[in-house]
């Protein structure tokens, strides 16, 4: 099994949710303010009889006019019609931008050839159109266009591949475990977002239940250091694919 973080950069996001690039190197904190910074890494997986995107990022281009995660799918030496799989954590718009990209003024699925595994109340949620959080007219771009395989609660997806309901983060988040070729790897979506967050303890206010969140987070790290999963970290600032331990009272993490 290969894993590629796709990393897609970093943003500000502002009290309107609106997502803009922003460059530490050339762009000022103190001009974007009341704003959060976050930092985009979807993931690719090669496996033996899968190509995996999990999580599509936020569908931006390149100035080539290309999706961003689609350049890197080239750059890890595949081509982004040969994704067999599109695993989602959740649809929130980070997340799910990806999905789709806009061609003659039209949205269009971007891994047309593609199953998408998503929970059916994330979807139902979604296109309920009673969040901002979620952008409903990616969803209507893929319907009747893609393979969506809905599933609910937790179960195994095919041998080598396992998702679980989660919902701390949102009521129907999901996490998924792979393993493959003698390679385990665990993508926690937005409930093990960053390395950091195994580090210090603490309840977030953007989850829908922080306290199941952060005893998911203490879990997750538990398994992963007992038994050696990789761990994807989806708003990692550098170290997007990480192997975590046991140091004293607190977890370390590596990279992989």
């Amino acid at each position: 099994m290969k894993i590629f973080a796709l990393g897609e950069g970093s943003y500000s996001v502002d009290a309107s949710k609106k997502f803009i690039p922003f460059n530490p190197e050339v762009d000022n904190y103190r001009e974007r303010p009341a704003s959060l910074f976050i930092h985009v890494n979807p993931f690719l997986i090669k496996t033996a009889s899968d190509l995996i995107v999990l999580d599509t990022g936020l569908g931006y281009k390149n100035a080539s006019d290309e999706l961003i995660i689609h350049q890197h799918i080239r750059n890890a030496g595949f081509q982004p019609e040969d994704v067999t799989l599109v695993l989602m954590s959740h649809l929130h718009y980070d997340h799910s931008g990806g999905l789709v990209v806009e061609r003659n003024g039209k949205l269009v699925p971007s891994f047309p050839q593609a199953q998408h595994i998503i929970q059916k109340g994330e979807w139902e949620f979604g296109m309920s159109g009673k969040s901002s959080s979620y952008h409903k007219e990616i969803f209507e771009a893929l319907y009747n266009r893609v393979d969506i395989h809905f599933v609910e609660g937790s179960g195994q997806l095919q041998n080598d591949i396992r998702y679980e309901l989660s919902g701390g983060h949102c009521p129907f988040h999901q996490v998924f475990w792979i393993e493959n070729g003698g390679t385990k790897c665990f993508f926690g979506g937005d409930e093990l977002p960053e390395p950091e967050q195994l580090i210090r303890k603490f309840i977030a206010k953007y989850d829908f239940d922080g306290r199941k969140a952060m005893q998911l987070r203490e879990e997750y790290g538990k398994i992963a250091a007992d038994e050696g999963w990789t761990c994807l970290f989806y708003h990692a600032k550098s170290l997007a694919i990480g192997k975590v331990s046991h140091q004293d009272d607190h977890f370390k993490i590596d990279p992989a």
